[in-house]
């Protein structure tokens, strides 16, 4: 059915829009600007931050253009002496409440509280009075909450509630107590929280952050006695150079391989290496169980966010997801065992550590599971941010950098292991492998664009040798809660289930570059420009199928024997267990698993 268009003047310029538009969609359609901070593309309105107010002929106040629906005739000013007043006043009131220590904040030069003040024209403090005072919640090994940084603008309940289906933060009390934090004021490592760091992209002003690596990192660089080696995951390439002025998605591999040996590290793999070592066990594990009555539907288990959430919330399902373990701590496992003994270095010496675009990284290396080696198999987890962060800390003039190379044997990757990084990208790398370890036979066609797509959930039919294989693809865990209660009530069946935690996959991941500049139009565009130049490096690959990278075949030669072997299951598999977080009282504890 058509909509409705409404015709309205805004400024003095003839509008018309659908009638389901706010003022703020209006405005924005005719390129006027109107002031927000509560306000994100991705989630619902509030109209809690009362900057976006405007004009509107015969209504009695200003109203929030986030939230305000237009009408026919409608007459709206946005730029008023009286509105630009008021925006300051609000502003000028959050910075009073607010700590005055721009200079040493993770956002300075790329907070939007910061920006306003400019924008708007505010040049001093106005109102002195009493200030909001809460501790720094560090207790998670993956996010900081620090409340006095916090202007209650709500984004991170939203993203939290309506994107990840987590509810882990809410907001509470109220006056100078308010404050946005887990349920029962419980420290976060107690909480639902899934680590995903989803509240953390969306925090105008830092009041959450990602747990820091950077120190415990130089502080290894710099100690002689230890072995650094580095692991840089596939989605990481594709967004660091957005901290550097260049395009989301430009391909910056080998410019980071360069910058990380500058900074100490004595050797850098490519965590896409073990990216196609995971696809040989888990297509493995897949075809045993397709083949064997095993439990079906088959989960993949590289998004420890999902992990977590399964755990906490669809622990029923937990004997279905794969027992492999991530890219990440593959690597980190074989570097400890394989690669310590190929060269000599006593594992004790070795500090490993991963770059990535997921804040539940540095929480999936901490569990105390992953350490199968008899050491852990990674010691430290940064981001994407993080890495920018090092770079231009170390006076690394990154964008003059010539390329660098990998470190042999963990450095090469077949085109399967870059689509990691986008959603349905583990599910097409998987169904490379697997249709022609069944069949035998080359695949007509490499590329499954059935499961391509940022679509919160994405079904597909594959016959492999007859045999129709029903696939799904799904990211965001609200969208994950609904498949699978739609699995549980028998309404979906599928044969294999990809699950990303983040919207987008790992180019939406917690740990990746803020968006730089118009957040408005960078969302819009964002994932796509990062997943197009992961795709594109799939395709300038000469080999594009996991099971033909002839280092995977070595490693197996040399060290692992065989696919679901003792000595993979052992260091490349793990197991999981159903969790409560120990915060939740006891009268609702027996609730949390219910989701």
């Amino acid at each position: 059915m058509e909509k409705k268009m409404i015709n309205l003047i805004i400024d003095g310029i003839a509008v018309k829009v659908s009638e389901d538009s706010t003022v703020m969609q209006a405005a924005d359609s005719v390129g006027i600007h109107i002031p927000r901070l509560c306000y994100h593309p991705r989630l619902s309105s509030v109209g809690a931050c009362r900057v976006c107010v405007v004009e509107v002929d015969g209504a009695k106040n200003f109203p929030a253009s986030c939230v305000t629906a237009v009408f026919e005739g409608m007459k709206v000013k946005t730029n008023t002496p009286a509105i630009r007043e008021a925006r300051r006043d609000v502003v000028e009131l959050i910075l009073d409440n607010h700590p005055k220590e721009c200079q040493i904040c993770e956002r300075n030069n790329n907070c939007e509280l910061q920006q306003l003040a400019t924008t708007l024209g505010v040049e001093d403090y106005f109102y002195a009075g009493e200030r909001k005072q809460f501790p720094i919640d560090s207790s998670s090994c993956s996010i900081v909450r620090d409340p006095d940084k916090c202007i209650l603008c709500g984004k991170c309940v939203r993203v939290c509630s309506e994107i990840q289906g987590v509810n882990a933060l809410s907001i509470s009390a109220r006056g100078y107590k308010t404050n946005v934090g887990p349920a029962y004021n419980m420290d976060m490592k107690d909480s639902v929280c899934i680590n995903c760091g989803q509240c953390t992209l969306v925090c105008p002003t830092a009041a959450l952050t990602e747990k820091d690596g950077i120190k415990e990192t130089f502080k290894n660089l710099s100690n002689p006695d230890k072995v650094c080696i580095v692991q840089i995951a596939p989605a990481v390439r594709v967004a660091v150079g957005e901290a550097f002025g260049f395009a989301p998605g430009t391909d910056k591999t080998y410019e980071m391989v360069t910058a990380l040996r500058m900074m100490g590290f004595k050797v850098v793999f490519d965590t896409q290496f073990s990216a196609d070592l995971t696809i040989i066990e888990e297509g493995h594990e897949f075809i045993k169980r397709l083949t064997t009555g095993g439990k079906l539907p088959m989960f993949t288990s590289c998004s420890p966010g999902w992990i977590k959430y399964l755990e906490t919330f669809h622990p029923e399902f937990i004997e279905n997801v794969s027992t492999c373990k991530s890219p990440q701590q593959m690597m980190g496992a074989l570097i400890k065992t394989f690669y310590a003994k190929k060269v000599g270095i006593d594992p004790a010496k070795i500090f490993s550590v991963s770059i990535m675009p997921c804040t539940a990284k540095k929480y999936e290396c901490a569990r105390p599971e992953m350490n199968s080696s008899g050491f852990r198999d990674v010691d430290v987890v940064l981001t994407t941010r993080e890495l920018a962060k090092m770079i231009k800390q170390a006076g690394i003039k990154f964008t003059e950098l010539k390329k660098g190379e990998f470190d042999e044997p963990l450095g090469e990757s077949t085109g399967a292991a870059p689509i990691f990084g986008v959603t349905g990208g583990v599910m097409e790398a998987a169904l490379r492998t697997a249709y022609e370890v069944i069949t035998k036979k080359e695949l007509p066609s490499i590329d499954f664009k059935d499961v391509r797509g940022l679509n919160g959930i994405r079904e597909a039919i594959v016959d492999v040798a007859g045999t129709k294989v029903s696939v799904a693809v799904v990211n965001g865990l609200a969208n994950v809660h609904k498949l699978l209660t739609e699995i549980k009530e028998g309404k979906r069946k599928y044969h294999f289930v990809e699950v990303m935690t983040c919207p987008g996959g790992c180019i939406g991941g917690g740990g990746q570059i803020y968006p730089q500049g118009d957040i408005e139009a960078m969302d819009k565009n964002l994932y796509t420009q990062r997943s197009d130049g992961l795709y594109d490096i799939d395709e300038k690959k000469k080999l594009r199928k996991s099971h033909e990278n002839p280092h995977i075949t070595a490693v197996y030669k040399e060290f692992l024997q065989k696919p679901l072997g003792e000595l993979s299951h052992k260091l490349l598999h793990t197991h999981y267990h159903k969790a409560c977080p120990k915060g939740v009282p006891s009268e609702v504890r027996d609730t949390v698993s219910i989701g």
